[in-house]
């Protein structure tokens, strides 16, 4: 309450889901335990398996199929945040209790940079889904050649460093009065758009609502009835060999992971952007007591995990982290015992 009586005439965006944006509404200590937990989970799920995701790609051509390339920008975007956005989340929320002291740029580039990686996984999703929809249901089309993939990779990235821009452009630092007498002071990091951009902050969010989220949740959808309908309730014609029925379990195996990272995708997120329509567009039905402050953070909570579930689902089924560290094992057992006979062969015979 402190907070939003020193920042008159002002609408806070939380629009890059970071906690930076919206902790000074969440002032209760209690909450700062759980969020840490959340931060830690992510940093070490999402660091330690999308790093072996990315490792095992980079370690081993035969892995780098069109879908497992595109997957790997969902790791990239996952990675980064979980190694660089949120040890200052930890620091933030845990160490310094909800003050930022890192800084201007750091305030802009961390704001920006979880902004940019929430849209590369959204796009990243969006082109995984189309390439196994032309794979499955148009299977004689002929596939996307990998000169193409790039470019669509080129996309996944280029598209959403452009239009997250306002998130950095608008992010700045603000002190705001920490106790009743306003001696005790903390510095908040977020988007502050003024009064007189109101109008424009609200058609930038329904703007990034329906390219980011709506538009490619209904295109996602559409896809994954497509190729279940297919997969599930079309009869192989002919007579299905052994090889075949193995290609169908792998198919179906994989498309199941893409639907539960869809649901995963749609559960996190949906209640996060319903609450920002909400308290942007009807602030009256949006209250500042001490339940609709459990309530938001609860739904930041959730939308934060998105990450590690992408990652446990890819790493699970696609198997190539198991791949790579099977790979890594038998390697070092070979060095091992290729050392081993140069030790034995130059021993002197007597």
């Amino acid at each position: 309450e402190h907070y939003h009586k020193s920042i008159p005439n002002v609408t806070i965006s939380p629009m890059n889901s970071c906690p930076i944006t919206t902790s000074p509404w969440i002032t209760r200590d209690e909450h700062s335990f759980v969020i840490a937990v959340v931060l830690v989970c992510i940093m070490l799920v999402c660091g330690i398996g999308n790093c072996l995701f990315i490792a095992s790609l980079a370690r081993y051509k035969k892995l780098r199929n069109l879908t497992n390339l595109l997957i790997a920008n969902l790791a990239i975007s996952d990675f980064l945040v979980a190694t660089v956005c949120c040890p200052f989340l930890v620091d933030y929320y845990v160490v310094k209790r909800l003050s930022w002291d890192h800084g201007i740029v750091l305030c802009v580039s961390i704001n920006y940079l979880r902004t940019v990686s929430l849209y590369v996984s959204t796009n990243a999703l969006l082109a995984i889904a189309v390439d196994r929809y032309m794979a499955i249901v148009h299977p004689l089309k002929p596939r996307m050649k990998y000169q193409t993939v790039y470019w669509i990779i080129f996309g996944v990235w280029i598209i959403p460093v452009l239009i997250a821009v306002p998130s950095a452009y608008f992010a700045t630092e603000h002190e705001y009065p920490h106790s009743t007498l306003g001696h005790d002071k903390k510095i908040f990091c977020a988007q502050i758009w003024s009064a007189d951009q109101q109008l424009m902050y609200r058609s930038y969010f329904l703007f990034i609502f329906i390219v980011e989220f709506l538009g490619p949740v209904v295109t996602m959808s559409v896809c994954y009835t497509r190729i279940s309908r297919e997969l599930w309730f079309k009869s192989v014609p002919g007579f299905p060999t052994k090889q075949l029925r193995k290609q169908l379990r792998r198919r179906r195996r994989t498309v199941m992971a893409l639907i539960a990272v869809l649901v995963a995708y749609v559960m996190c997120w949906a209640p996060y952007y319903s609450f920002t329509l909400l308290r942007d567009f009807y602030p009256a039905l949006i209250t500042r007591g001490r339940n609709s402050l459990v309530v938001f953070y609860i739904i930041e909570c959730i939308a934060m995990s998105n990450g590690v579930i992408n990652t446990l689902c890819f790493v699970s089924v696609r198997n190539n982290v198991t791949k790579f560290l099977r790979a890594v094992k038998l390697a070092n057992w070979r060095s091992l015992m290729v050392e081993d006979d140069i030790r034995t062969s130059s021993l002197r015979v007597t």
